[in-house]
């Protein structure tokens, strides 16, 4: 059967091929972001991060992913939703989304990112994946979410997306 639709879909089986995490820094009505330069979503605006490596928690994976991008270490991580994405040629990713008060350093540019800060009432949807015009808004309020994803490489395809009560400031998971 082909995939093609979040129904298509056993999610109470479903795997996914790469763990990772994507990190929101929001700072001062700012907000954080990148252009990829490579990999998955390369020339896309979104947040740092990437896939979990072995023995990490996902927590250290979303500094680890954020210095590697920018050269800085974000602080006062909050887990706010998880993502499962699968695409129709097979590949699948699980995403734990996390977003950051304040970050030590400077952000810089380096060989996979380039850091762009938007305020938060101009985000550039026309340059990031589809879905997250959805569910970065959760992100920015403080809201906890669950999105399953279904994409054709760029197109997403179908979705659903289950958002919970706001999050109290001094919240920390992950």
């Amino acid at each position: 059967m082909s995939v093609r639709r979040v129904r298509d879909i056993d999610w109470t089986r479903w795997r996914a091929v790469d763990p990772a995490t994507l990190v929101f820094v929001i700072k001062g009505g700012r907000i954080l972001l990148i252009r990829k330069k490579r990999g998955l979503g390369a020339g896309k605006v979104n947040g740092p991060g990437g896939r979990l490596e072995a023995g990490e928690t996902f927590g250290q994976c979303a500094v680890r992913e954020v210095q590697e991008e920018l050269g800085v270490i974000p602080l006062h991580l909050t887990k706010l939703g998880q993502h499962a994405f699968q695409f129709v040629d097979g590949y699948s990713t699980y995403v734990h989304v996390f977003r950051a008060t304040d970050f030590v350093g400077t952000p810089v540019e380096t060989d996979e990112a380039v850091p762009l800060w938007f305020t938060l009432t101009d985000l550039p949807y026309h340059d990031m994946w589809e879905d997250d015009r959805y569910w970065l808004p959760l992100v920015i309020q403080r809201r906890r979410f669950a999105g399953r994803w279904v994409f054709e490489g760029d197109q997403m395809l179908d979705f659903e997306l289950d958002v919970y009560p706001l999050v109290g400031l001094g919240l920390n998971s992950g």
